[in-house]
């Protein structure tokens, strides 16, 4: 059992039966005394994928929920089915674009370093590695001096992913994306 202070971003947690991840902490320390501290949540269901807002105090115990996780290798994309294997056990499974979300624009064939989490026995999300190498399919062309100052400009990813990139980068180059926030982080020589 967590206490409700403790939790951080990326903590998963167990509420009302169903699993959760934190994707946001604020405090809020009221001025009155002998009020409690307040904790304000943003947490995303691994089940629906649903995102909500959640008050609760400091000193309110919250469950970890019992997850797996296993090592899975990305295999291809059949339309909106995304087929992956369990490197342990070779055991191959799907998850929809629904129940993927945005996460399935990270994933091209033979990725490897995610995670599958298991619930109860069943897949029900993924962990991405904290970035992921992706080339740049479309973007305006380059701008003349535009390593003098720090601008930027759409680039579209070859999965489909749209992210702003310094304005010197090209069409065909590769770029290192961080998963959490989808933001460019270096240009990939090779």
């Amino acid at each position: 059992m967590l206490n409700a202070g403790d939790l951080k971003r990326g903590a998963r947690v167990e509420l009302d039966g169903d699993p959760f991840v934190v994707l946001d902490v604020q405090v809020q320390t009221p001025s009155a005394r002998g009020a409690s501290t307040l904790i304000k949540v943003k947490v995303r269901n691994f089940r629906t994928g649903n995102v909500f807002d959640r008050t609760l105090k400091a000193s309110d115990r919250i469950a970890e929920p019992e997850l797996e996780l296993r090592p899975v290798q990305f295999l291809y994309a059949d339309g909106d089915t995304h087929h992956f294997m369990d490197t342990q056990s070779y055991e191959q499974f799907t998850l929809g674009a629904d129940e993927l979300g945005d996460d399935r624009l990270y994933l091209l064939e033979g990725l490897e370093g995610l995670r599958s989490v298991v619930y109860k026995g069943r897949v029900i999300s993924l962990d991405l590695p904290s970035s992921v190498v992706l080339r740049v399919r479309e973007t305006d062309p380059a701008i003349r001096g535009a390593t003098a100052q720090a601008q930027t400009k759409a680039a579209t990813l070859e999965t489909g992913l749209v992210i702003q990139v310094p304005s010197y980068l090209e069409a065909g180059e590769m770029v290192q994306v961080e998963t959490g926030t989808g933001r460019y982080i270096a240009r990939v020589k090779g």
